[in-house]
């Protein structure tokens, strides 16, 4: 103890700048006292997690069953294995008409990594990433952590949260250097119709300087009909980086694996980057996501119904209260309220609700009903459900919101 206290004194840790402004996100932090409160006895529902509750398919845990048991566990090439790229390329192909090459795919420990993987590789400090608000919460801690700065781009609820291409239009500068759109979206559900990414691609077309991050993580979970937005933009090819993975529509989270679609100069400077961080992606969960993309394609159209009923029962709901708004959104498993008509209003107990976090807070404490404020994501005002809970769950989650909001004056 006397030599690591010495050691203190002498060698203080200090963060760096580009981390000064992390913190563990307000998810989390919910998440946390909702488990809080559930170890001390209380009965609360949480609807702030992204992660469906179906199982990982029997057919890919026995693939990665196999994979370890004939050895695949060596270190797989930094850009992935052959055998999944392929897979990748074919089912894009299927999927959206999309041609690509599998030198032109690096797989990544999630989504996230791949994200970050393109912007260690090509953002200078001070170059600014236009990301549509609402945006899911790690882009910005991505952004800063490569010291890029997030210029964020409103976006409405009467628009379907998808972003207008005069306000795209008027936002680029010449420190621009990335277009990040999420279709469908978290935390809104934002599906961009092809008439929509068309006249963002208009846009873009004039400014060669800004590279498009199209994440398509929740490309099955569409209930109208989804446009990637390579496939729109062919023009566009050299500068789009197209993001997907395994984890919402396999249900497989937990294995970690994300890819990236783009132009093989980009995905070099990526795999490099990925080659001084993790080297790579598990060789198990790789073998295991080749069994889910080229296994039985059935379960993607019969959880998609089953996430449609979920979404229809919920929205239903919350506009039921009269003084909550919800429009039904085109994809993804959340839906996103706006509250604004709760705000100004006083609990039974006398606490003034002042925001979306102050109504989010009241939920939780006096309904055990934890849910993530709309600020989380730069939508203040609004506040975000998942859907991905079994339907007894929703149907109590939603009677205890119903009256909450019925006993605020």
């Amino acid at each position: 103890m006397e030599v690591l206290e010495s050691m203190n004194n002498t060698m203080a840790f200090r963060r760096s700048a580009r981390t000064a402004s992390l913190q563990v996100s307000e998810i989390v932090r919910i998440s946390e006292a909702a488990n809080a409160l559930k170890e001390s006895g209380r009965d609360v529902l949480s609807f702030g997690t992204g992660e469906p509750d179906f199982p990982t398919p029997e057919h890919v845990v026995e693939a990665a069953h196999d994979a370890a048991k004939n050895g695949q566990t060596r270190y797989p090439p930094t850009q992935g294995v052959n055998v999944l790229r392929e897979a990748i390329v074919e089912d894009w192909k299927n999927t959206t008409g999309v041609v690509a090459e599998p030198s032109q795919v690096i797989v990544s420990n999630g989504a996230k990594q791949v994200i970050s993987n393109a912007f260690l590789a090509s953002i200078d400090p001070g170059d600014e990433v236009l990301v549509p608000t609402p945006y899911w919460t790690s882009y910005s801690d991505i952004i800063a952590t490569c010291q890029g700065v997030l210029k964020p781009l409103q976006t409405h609820a009467k628009d379907q949260f998808c972003l207008q291409p005069e306000t795209l239009a008027q936002a680029i500068t010449e420190k621009s250097r990335w277009l990040m759109l999420n279709s469908p979206g978290n935390p809104s559900g934002a599906l961009y119709p092809r008439k929509s990414l068309r006249e963002l691609a208009d846009v873009l077309r004039e400014h060669p300087q800004v590279m498009i991050l199209a994440d398509e993580i929740y490309q099955h979970i569409s209930y109208d009909d989804f446009t990637s937005f390579r496939s729109i933009a062919p023009e566009l090819a050299d500068r789009t980086l197209i993001v997907n993975g395994v984890s919402k529509a396999y249900s497989m989270t937990g294995w970690r694996i994300g890819w990236g679609i783009g132009p093989s100069e980009m995905i070099s400077a990526m795999t490099a980057v990925q080659g001084q961080a993790t080297s790579g992606a598990s060789s198990i969960s790789q073998a295991a996501a080749v069994a889910a993309l080229q296994g039985p394609q059935d379960l993607l159209a019969s959880r998609l119904a089953d996430f449609r009923e979920r979404r229809d029962f919920v929205v239903d709901q919350l506009n039921a209260t009269a003084l909550l708004h919800c429009e039904p959104p085109g994809g993804a498993f959340y839906v996103l309220p706006t509250c604004s008509e709760v705000i100004g209003k006083r609990t039974a107990a006398g606490q003034d609700i002042g925001s979306d976090a102050d109504f989010c807070k009241y939920l939780l404490n006096d309904y055990g009903v934890a849910l993530v404020p709309g600020r989380a994501f730069g939508a203040p005002g609004h506040f975000r459900v998942s859907y991905a809970y079994s339907r007894a769950e929703l149907t109590e989650g939603c009677a205890r919101i119903s009256k909450a909001v019925a006993a605020l004056s």
